[in-house]
């Protein structure tokens, strides 16, 4: 029985992870065709390398499916209920970095404060007859955030494109996404609330709470965790 680490499998992300624990002296190498999604692991036995979208190692995570994985905090906050009874955070591996904010057409001089948004909505909706829309991948993030900060007369709308056009298109007043630069926002003439940070996000390795292990996972996950100095 092996210990499996779900990494992501493609990109910048696969590529710094690979780096990382071969720094560590953990060697992860794809094997075969970019479609094949399978892999090796060397400098430790007992460990299966899963390659999986970013997306997805947070439900195998929860399922018990995989052990550890390698995954963006921002994914699995927003894809796990009550993450922290669902998995471990290990290590946060200093890449992948980005934050989830709220941001708004930069015309709207006179919002800059969350509290300022909550009055621009109820006088939308006054105005218009439906509430502001704010478009987003992270919906749960985003609903916790904006209650927690008594923010009201809004609805999420979903987003899977290129979230910050979504104001240009019309299809939404404000936005609530990932950003690491904030190039793109200013691209589409949006700024960010001041007080609109929801997360800051990295990759990070994860261990699983509900994946079921023999005493030999348990013997091979120690002796990993030792080699990666966690």
């Amino acid at each position: 029985m092996t210990i499996k680490l779900g990494v992501p499998s493609k990109g910048r992300l696969m590529e710094k992870t690979f780096d990382w624990f071969g720094a560590r002296g953990v060697s992860l190498s794809r094997t075969g065709s970019d479609r094949e999604y399978s892999g090796k692991v060397e400098g430790i036995e007992g460990v299966e390398l899963v390659l999986l979208s970013a997306g997805e190692i947070p439900r195998e995570l929860k399922a018990g499916r995989i052990h550890l994985g390698v995954t963006g905090t921002d994914l699995v906050q927003e894809k796990l209920e009550l993450w922290e009874q669902q998995v471990e955070t290990l290590a946060e591996l200093g890449f992948g970095g980005a934050d989830l904010i709220i941001a708004v057409p930069q015309c709207w001089v006179d919002v800059n404060l969350l509290e300022d948004l909550d009055a621009a909505a109820a006088a939308f909706r006054k105005e218009h007859g439906f509430r502001l829309r704010i478009a987003t991948k992270f919906h749960r993030l985003v609903r916790e955030f904006l209650r927690e900060h008594g923010v009201a007369d809004y609805q999420l709308v979903d987003s899977q494109g290129a979230t910050e056009g979504t104001v240009k298109n019309m299809t939404a007043e404000a936005v609530a996404d990932i950003t690491s630069s904030g190039d793109t926002l200013r691209a589409n003439h949006l700024k960010i609330l001041e007080d609109g940070l929801i997360l800051k996000s990295q990759a990070t390795l994860f261990r699983s709470r509900k994946a079921k292990m023999s005493q030999e996972q348990k013997a091979t996950l120690n002796e990993l965790l030792n080699q990666l100095s966690l």
